[in-house]
């Protein structure tokens, strides 16, 4: 009796560790960093679908969020990935390009008209660049947003003499703006994230540059006055984690995991569009003026983004067949909804 019960014994356990499969099921917690602030929409939906996988997979995956630049700006939450100390990261397209910086393509100025336009276009070239950053270890999970990217100022910005007199924050690991400003003969500020908020309090910024929603979630908008009509370009982002981590998981639990971020990123992009709406409104609501782009503004920033799109590709930024893929694709869906 005492050999059955200790093979009795014995598959109990097993059965308790072991998945379907039959091996053994580990719990894993994987650490996502993110300058979105707590309770802005970004994080809304990544909370939610974060509940989701520890219901769906039973507590076996979690994710823990180190939201608003707990782990510094993205420069250093990309690196603090690679050196073991967290999992992944949700950024934006500045983030992604610190893995392969050829995805930035997306993200160049002035080259879409409609957010529709976006999506036809980065729908195409996703998967092309979830294969650049397998190859390099990294899951790019689908698409996230940011929105259209404005000027927001605390002094005029109605004019290109307006624009060029004031200091303007310029990211500092942003290669596009500073291109950009550079040919527009801008005052660039190079600053990381985190201190765009106290530079605007204390006045060694005058301006700055993001989606409404990203001005109100970072309270930049209570430092400005104004907001250019003109969108700069289109931001958008992504969450990524290290292939290694996902590597950890069951078949079944990556499965559930993938499915569950398709599945946010897609509501995502959708919340984030009607809460750029909203945050527009509340910004004017609060006094922030919305600037009417004069042709002259519209005229200059059209030149020289051009000039910068292939400045950047022969650079090696990206290549010239990616630059000529984005063209291909914007000017595809042109045709095609061409009344």
């Amino acid at each position: 009796m005492s050999k059955l019960s200790s093979c009795v014994g014995a598959i109990l356990v097993t059965a308790l560790i072991s998945g379907a499969s039959g091996t053994a099921v580990a719990e894993t917690n994987i650490k996502i960093a993110t300058l979105a602030p707590k309770g802005s929409p970004w994080m809304v939906v990544l909370d939610k679908a974060a509940a989701e996988i520890a219901e769906k997979t039973s507590n076996r995956v979690t994710l823990k969020y180190f939201e608003g630049g707990q782990q510094g700006d993205e420069r250093d939450a990309v690196r603090k990935v690679e050196g073991g100390q967290i999992d992944g990261a949700a950024v934006t397209s500045i983030g992604l390009s610190m893995i392969d910086e050829s995805i930035r393509v997306l993200e160049l100025p002035r080259m879409f008209a409609t957010a529709e336009e976006v999506d036809y276009v980065a729908d195409r070239m996703w998967p092309y660049f979830q294969q650049k950053f397998d190859k390099k270890g990294w899951k790019l999970n689908d698409r996230g947003e940011v929105g259209w990217i404005h000027f927001i100022a605390k002094e005029p910005i109605a004019t290109m003499a307006d624009i060029k007199k004031i200091p303007i924050w310029q990211w500092g690991d942003d290669k596009i703006v500073k291109t950009m400003f550079a040919k527009l003969g801008l005052k660039g500020v190079p600053l990381g994230v985190p201190e765009v908020d106290p530079s605007l309090t204390s006045g060694r910024i005058k301006a700055a540059y993001g989606s409404p929603v990203a001005a109100v979630a970072l309270q930049w908008y209570s430092k400005v006055k104004y907001m250019s009509s003109m969108p700069m370009s289109f931001g958008i982002g992504a969450t990524v984690v290290r292939t290694k981590t996902l590597e950890k998981l069951s078949a079944e639990d990556r499965k559930t995991v993938e499915e569950i971020g398709k599945s946010a990123a897609k509501k995502l992009r959708k919340t984030i569009r009607k809460s750029n709406e909203e945050a527009k409104t509340t910004m004017m609501r609060k006094g922030v003026q919305l600037v009417e782009t004069s042709a002259e503004v519209v005229k200059a920033f059209d030149d020289a983004a051009k000039s910068v799109w292939d400045e950047l590709a022969a650079a090696g930024v990206y290549t010239k067949a990616e630059l000529a893929m984005v063209i291909k694709y914007r000017d595809e869906y042109r045709a095609k909804t061409k009344k």
